[in-house]
C-alpha cells in the first residue's frame, strides 16, 4: 500500500508521529493508499525549509523564476494523462473531467508565466524633481490549503502565481485526495524548483491550525466549506495575516420562456451533474420565471441517459460515504416536504461498494424547502416555478451565498435586467458554469458565505494577494538649483519637499 508522505526541503519525509490514515476510492470504497497525519513539528520543519529557501528564491529575477515555471508547464502537458488517471482513482471524476482538471490548472500556470510583463511597477515624475515609483515584493512564506474536488486545478490557482512573484509555498492537500499533488512534487523538482521553495504537509485539522498559527507564515489561501472558511479567516485575522478563504455556494439559474431549450437543457444538465455536482460553480437551483415544461422535460430526458462510471460522459461517484449520506438526506427531506422527484438517482447505490448517486431532479412547491436553500454539493437540481421576475430575484438574493448566478434567455435586455440584480460575483448569460478564465480572477462575493478575507484567488487578484506594493518617492540633487515650489515656472502647492 502506497504511503503519501510530506515533501519538505526537496525530500519525501514521513510524519514525525508515524501515523497514517486511509485514502479510499470513491468508486469502490476500498483503501488505495495511506496518507500521513502531520502535526506542529512537521509544519515547523516545512516552514523552516521554506524560510531558508526564500532568501535565494526571492533574489532571483522574475524572468528566471518564470523560466522554471515554463518547464513545469511543459512537464504537466507531458504527464497530463498520468495525472488525470490519478485524479480518477482518488477523486472519482470521469476521465474527460480529470483531463480538464489538469488542463485548467495548467492554464493558470501558463498565465503565471506572463507575470514578467504584468507585475511591472509604475514610475512617474510627479512634481519638480520628485519621482514616485512602486514595485511588487513577495510576502515570504505563504500557505495554500486546498479541497478534494479538484486535486490539481485548485492548488494551481495559487501556487504558480505565488512562486513566480517570489514567494515560497506550504501546500496542504486534502487528505482525501493527496496522491495527485504527491506526484506533482516530483515534477516541480524536475522542472528545477529548488529544495524548500515548495513544501507539502499532509494531514487534517492539526496541520491546518499549525500552518495558520505559525508566525513565519505571512498569508493563507483556503478553499472549502463555508463554516471552515469562516473559522480559517477569523483565525488568520486575529493574527493579522493576509487571508482569502473561499467557501460554499448555492448557485441559481433563471430560465425565461424565450430561452433556447435544447442548448439550455444540455448546459444545465452538465452544470448540475458534471463532476458529480461537487464543485462550487455547479447549478443547484433552476428558477423558471414563467412556465417552461419543455425545458424541464428535456433536462430530465438528458440526465436520465447519463450512465455511472468514469469513462467520457459518465457520472462518477461522490467522494465518500459522509458526502453520500448527506446528499441522500437532502433528497429524502425534499420528498417528505411534498416535492416531486422527477428523476431519482438514489437507485445507483451499488451493493459491492462505492459512493454512487445518479442525477436527481426535484420539482419543489415551496422555495423555503431545505434542499432548495442549503448547499447539497451533489448531482441534485432543485426546480421551482417563480411567479415573476421579481420573485426569482428575491429567491436568488435571499440565499446566504454569493458565488454564481446565470440567466437563460435570447433577449439581451432581459439578460441585462437580471445581471444588474443578481447577488453573486460570477455571472453567466446562457452559461451554467460561469467560471472566469485568466486574466480574470475567481472569487465569490464579499459579505456572503462564499467568500471571507481579501481579494480573489487567481489572475490579477492572485498577483495582488501574493505581493506587497512598495512605494518609493525620490528626489536627487541637481547641479542647477531650482525653487522647490516651482514646476515649469508655475507654483505647485502639492510639492512640500524641501519647503515649509
Amino acid at each position: 500500500m502506497a504511503e503519501i508522505n510530506n515533501w519538505v526541503g526537496g525530500k519525501f519525509v514521513p510524519p514525525s508521529s508515524g501515523k497514517y490514515m486511509a485514502v479510499t476510492s470513491p468508486e469502490t470504497s476500498k483503501e488505495i493508499a495511506k496518507v500521513g497525519i502531520s502535526n506542529k513539528e512537521d509544519v515547523d520543519a516545512a516552514v523552516a525549509a521554506a524560510k531558508e529557501a526564500f532568501a535565494s528564491w526571492s533574489r532571483m529575477t522574475i524572468k528566471s523564476r518564470t523560466a522554471i515555471m515554463l518547464k513545469f508547464h511543459a512537464l504537466i502537458r507531458e504527464h497530463a494523462q498520468e495525472l488525470a488517471e490519478m485524479i480518477v482513482k482518488e477523486n472519482g471524476k470521469n476521465i474527460r473531467e480529470a483531463l480538464a482538471d489538469v488542463a485548467k490548472g495548467n492554464e493558470t500556470v501558463e498565465w503565471a508565466c506572463s507575470l514578467p510583463q504584468l507585475a511591472q511597477g509604475k514610475i512617474l515624475r510627479v512634481s519638480g524633481e520628485v519621482t514616485c515609483q512602486d514595485r511588487r515584493d513577495p510576502l515570504g512564506v505563504v500557505a495554500s490549503i486546498v479541497p478534494f474536488n479538484f486535486p490539481f486545478m485548485v492548488p494551481m490557482w495559487t501556487m504558480p502565481i505565488a512562486l513566480v512573484t517570489g514567494n515560497v509555498v506550504i501546500l496542504k492537500p486534502s487528505e482525501k485526495v493527496p496522491m495527485t499533488m504527491y506526484r506533482v512534487a516530483d515534477l516541480l523538482a524536475e522542472a528545477g524548483v529548488p529544495p524548500g521553495v515548495v513544501n507539502m504537509v499532509q494531514g487534517t485539522r492539526e496541520a491546518v491550525e499549525s500552518i495558520i498559527d505559525h508566525p513565519d507564515v505571512r498569508a493563507v489561501t483556503f478553499v472549502g466549506s463555508s463554516p471552515v472558511a469562516k473559522l480559517v479567516a477569523e483565525r488568520c485575522r486575529s493574527l493579522n495575516k493576509r487571508i482569502t478563504a473561499l467557501g460554499g455556494a448555492k448557485n441559481h439559474l433563471v430560465a425565461l420562456p424565450d430561452c433556447e431549450v435544447e442548448g439550455a437543457a444540455s448546459d444545465i444538465t452538465v452544470s448540475f451533474a458534471g463532476c458529480a455536482g461537487q464543485r462550487c460553480m455547479a447549478a443547484s437551483v433552476l428558477l423558471l420565471a414563467g412556465q417552461n415544461n419543455s425545458l424541464v422535460e428535456s433536462i430530465v430526458e438528458k440526465a436520465s441517459k447519463i450512465q455511472p462510471g468514469t469513462g467520457p460522459g459518465h457520472l462518477g461517484p461522490v467522494i465518500d460515504e459522509a458526502s453520500y449520506s448527506k446528499i441522500m438526506s437532502y433528497i429524502e427531506d425534499a420528498e417528505k416536504s411534498g416535492a416531486k422527484i422527477l428523476l431519482d438517482g438514489r437507485s445507483w447505490k451499488k451493493d459491492d461498494g462505492g459512493c454512487w448517486i445518479g442525477p436527481t431532479v426535484i420539482l419543489h412547491n415551496s422555495s423555503k424547502d431545505k434542499t432548495i436553500r442549503e448547499e447539497v454539493f451533489g448531482p441534485v437540481l432543485s426546480v421551482y416555478v417563480a411567479s415573476s421576475w421579481e420573485e426569482a430575484i428575491q429567491i436568488e438574493n435571499s440565499n446566504p451565498f454569493g458565488n454564481a448566478a446565470s440567466i437563460y434567455t435570447t433577449n439581451g435586455g432581459s439578460a441585462q435586467w437580471f445581471c444588474e440584480r443578481f447577488r453573486a460575483a460570477m455571472l453567466g448569460v446562457n452559461i451554467g458554469i460561469p467560471v472566469p478564465r485568466e486574466p480574470f480572477s475567481f472569487g465569490g462575493l464579499y459579505g456572503t458565505e462564499s467568500k471571507y478575507g481579501e481579494m480573489d484567488i487567481t489572475g490579477e487578484g492572485g498577483m495582488e494577494f501574493f505581493t506587497n506594493r512598495i512605494k518609493i518617492s525620490s528626489k536627487w540633487p541637481v547641479s542647477v538649483p531650482t525653487p522647490a515650489v516651482q514646476m515649469n515656472g508655475a507654483y505647485d502647492p502639492a510639492n512640500f519637499a524641501g519647503s515649509m
